[in-house]
């Protein structure tokens, strides 16, 4: 039992992103900035502010142009890496143009041009270009605010600004353990192919991917049963707790608050709200 965590470190560092102690299954955070030196709690409260806005309340192309203009300068002050978000925001795009190809021949309308003897209406070209750029600026809004955070930074945030209790933990143990339910999936994919194994589409192959799932689910719950008498040995009631103090919101949360209102008052008059 001695080899298994059952503590998640919280790190001693002040304000905004930085390398926790609990390790996840994905990248670290990337990029800082004046915008990672800010109170997380203030960050979320503005992403959580300008996504809403963004997905909800704008709808002309002025307005979604201009909330992606903010979300580039969010970016860039978050001094976000070039070539890695702009592969990011490729991916989003890739799978929303999947979804976005058929507007302009569906959304009714005066017809633009003609594509193989069917029309494209200009209306559908602008409502599949709105909704591509809702999609950027809201993906660089989350990479700029909280993709510059760690996960314990992001976790506290979440639960003092009063997010329930289990969620934090749901999250903070889901981010934790998923690499190690990736090496559990290794070691069993491993055994089966030293056993000669090899997929196929035939009643065999479906049959050892079902074994194989459920002996991880099995190996999964077993994990999670001895985790959590490990935790219950070392007085753990239902909280986590760190020594990390982030204070009170200081002059420079103040003025970010401030802007972001700003911005998003300014988002709503260009629509027309």
């Amino acid at each position: 039992m001695s080899s298994i965590p059952t503590r998640l470190h919280l790190s001693s560092a002040p304000h905004g992103g930085g390398h926790a102690g609990t390790s996840g299954s994905g990248e670290g955070p990337q990029g800082g900035g004046p915008i990672g030196t800010l109170d997380p709690r203030s960050r979320l409260l503005a992403l959580a502010g300008f996504a809403l806005l963004v997905v909800v309340g704008l709808d002309g192309t002025a307005a979604v142009a201009l909330a992606s203009g903010f979300a580039v300068m969010l970016a860039a002050a978050a001094r976000l890496p070039v070539v890695a978000t702009l592969r990011k925001v490729a991916a989003l795009d890739g799978f929303m143009l999947m979804a976005l190809v058929s507007l302009p021949f569906t959304v009714p309308g005066p017809a633009w041009v003609t594509v193989a003897g069917l029309p494209v209406s200009l209306e559908g070209m602008e409502r599949a270009l709105v909704i591509l750029l809702k999609g950027n600026a809201v993906a660089l809004a989350i990479l700029a605010l909280a993709g510059t955070m760690d996960t314990v930074t992001l976790g506290r945030a979440l639960s003092r600004l009063g997010a329930p209790d289990k969620f934090v933990h749901l999250y903070f143990f889901t981010i934790r353990y998923l690499d190690v339910l990736g090496e559990e999936y290794r070691r069993l994919r491993t055994a089966m192919k030293a056993r000669a194994f090899r997929l196929t589409a035939g009643r065999h192959g479906w049959r050892s991917l079902g074994w194989l799932f459920g002996m991880l689910m099995v190996r999964s719950v077993e994990r999670a049963e001895r985790i959590t008498e490990a935790m219950r040995c070392r007085g753990f009631d239902g909280r986590l707790r760190s020594l990390r103090d982030d204070g009170p919101f200081r002059r420079q949360d103040g003025v970010f608050a401030l802007v972001s209102t700003a911005g998003l008052v300014l988002l709503i008059a260009v629509a027309g709200l």
